[in-house]
């Protein structure tokens, strides 16, 4: 069992907040999840703590409108960011969502790395390169996870797959990319073994 997996099992919610004065302090290392509403990234933090609802999966689309903080222990964090591109979101909530998140991601000292939850079947919009344009000049590591890929062919899913690694190796030299699925577990372990190292530096 992995230092990521035998945290994760004992995850618990830790806060809620919607505004930068209100982040707790930075006592400990901080994993951040991103993706588009709806992308799949509370299920990918639910399949990954073995917890089938300790991040809330909502149907309807920008739904999550705080950075949620799970407890991994005395020394750790997962933290569930707000979706983005949601276009029903009023533009000054959208707004607002954008400025946290920016900010978070670029100064936070204890964020020690980034998952970024895309589709596999509509991979790196221009939104989400946005998200690793704001997170690129922190040197820290970015995990893609290419979720929901248990809707595409094994081929296809290996051609995506390709496509997004040629892109990062060009443009995004500290972020790797791997193919995920929520639903049938594929990936999972490669998942945790990556958190785990990042866990360990």
């Amino acid at each position: 069992m992995s230092k990521f997996t035998s945290l994760s099992q004992q995850a618990s919610f830790f806060v809620s907040v919607t505004d930068w004065r209100d982040l707790p302090p930075e006592d400990g290392a901080e994993i951040a999840f991103a993706g588009r509403s709806n992308v799949g990234k509370s299920s990918a933090i639910n399949a990954l703590t073995r917890r089938r609802s300790l991040a809330y999966v909502a149907k309807t689309p920008g739904r999550t409108r705080q950075i949620n903080f799970f407890r991994l222990d005395d020394n750790g964090y997962l933290v569930d960011l707000p979706g983005y591109g949601y276009a029903k979101v009023p533009e000054a909530i959208s707004r607002r969502w954008e400025l946290l998140l920016s900010k978070y991601l670029q100064t936070r000292i204890s964020l020690i790395g980034l998952v970024l939850v895309l589709d596999a079947r509509h991979p790196l919009t221009p939104l989400d390169q946005q998200m690793l344009d704001w997170f690129a000049p922190t040197g820290k590591p970015v995990l893609i996870l290419l979720s929901k890929a248990d809707k595409l062919t094994r081929q296809q899913a290996n051609r995506t797959l390709r496509k997004v690694n040629d892109l990062l190796a060009q443009f995004y030299p500290c972020s790797t990319a791997q193919l995920f699925s929520s639903a049938t577990h594929t990936g999972l372990v490669k998942a945790e073994e990556v958190l785990a190292q990042w866990l360990k530096r």
